[in-house]
């Protein structure tokens, strides 16, 4: 759902000079069959190692289901021209995430 929202708004972020990409820990040709299968016009980057993960802070402890796991928190960071940290989402519910974002911008 999230991934369809940013496609179908894709346009918009482009008009705002805004890059979307995609990260997680689900290996290429995963993501590609996901890509694909949803149509989506921006990159997906596999974090196999779970490094960009860990840098971000969001590879933790979640409670599925009354049993403890280690899994993503959905997250979304926002990073400007510069290079820079501008916002920072966490724990993202994916229905109306990316008009969230764009609003944000």
């Amino acid at each position: 759902m999230e991934a369809c929202e940013f496609r179908d708004a894709s346009r918009q972020f482009l008009r705002k000079n805004a890059v979307i990409i995609g990260i997680s820990p689900d290996a290429v040709n995963s993501q590609a069959k996901f890509k694909d299968k949803f149509e989506l016009p921006f990159t997906l980057l596999a974090d196999v190692d779970k490094s960009a993960a860990l840098a971000y802070g969001v590879w933790k402890e979640k409670i599925l289901y009354g049993k403890a796991a280690m899994g993503i928190e959905r997250s979304t960071f926002v990073i400007d021209e510069k290079g820079k940290l501008a916002a920072i989402f966490r724990k993202v519910t994916a229905a109306g995430h990316a008009a969230q974002v764009l609003a944000a911008l």
